[in-house]
């Protein structure tokens, strides 16, 4: 996308990420303002329906948009952390509107911390650890769920469980 003339979309999304605010909902939406729409499923081996461990999670990709309104956006006001590297910055955090749920982005490391991308989950816990590196970023909730975001296809997230239970991760 050519940086000097942002789509009106790209321009909103810009504006709204430098007022701390995200479309409600599962999205993934990127800079130039298209939007990813996501779906977190939870599945469960039906013969441990009873341990909460059992559980397996994933995101996986609803529809795609390069125009698209929102009725309601919410405030991703609360970074819990934050890890740079090399000229990019990782947010982790949460969000209060519908109770508390979880966000990352990623931006540039500059003085407007200019947003890359930046995903919500509404059924996520908050994130509140977040590890950056040259391919991704790793996000681990108040749940201990960790997800891990290519930096270049935040929507091919992986999701895994606490490391805190060996043999579990997926």
């Amino acid at each position: 996308m050519n940086d000097s003339a942002p789509t009106a979309m790209a321009q909103q999304v810009r504006r709204r990420w430098r007022e701390r605010e995200a479309p409600d909902g599962d999205f993934v939406v990127f800079a130039d303002g298209s939007l990813i729409v996501m779906d977190l499923l939870r599945l469960q081996p039906p013969d441990r329906l009873d341990d909460p461990r059992a559980e397996t999670w994933h995101w996986t990709e609803a529809l795609r948009a390069t125009e698209w309104s929102t009725d309601s956006w919410v405030e991703v006001h609360s970074a819990l952390a934050t890890h740079a590297h090399e000229g990019s910055l990782a947010w982790a955090g949460e969000s209060a509107h519908h109770g508390s749920i979880g966000w990352v982005a990623l931006t540039r490391d500059d003085e407007e911390s200019t947003l890359e991308w930046l995903a919500v989950s509404s059924w996520s816990n908050p994130f509140h650890h977040v590890a950056l590196d040259e391919t991704t970023v790793t996000a681990t909730s108040t749940a201990g769920r960790i997800w891990t975001f290519p930096r270049d296809a935040p929507q091919k997230v992986s999701i895994t469980d606490d490391p805190a239970y060996p043999g579990r991760r997926r």
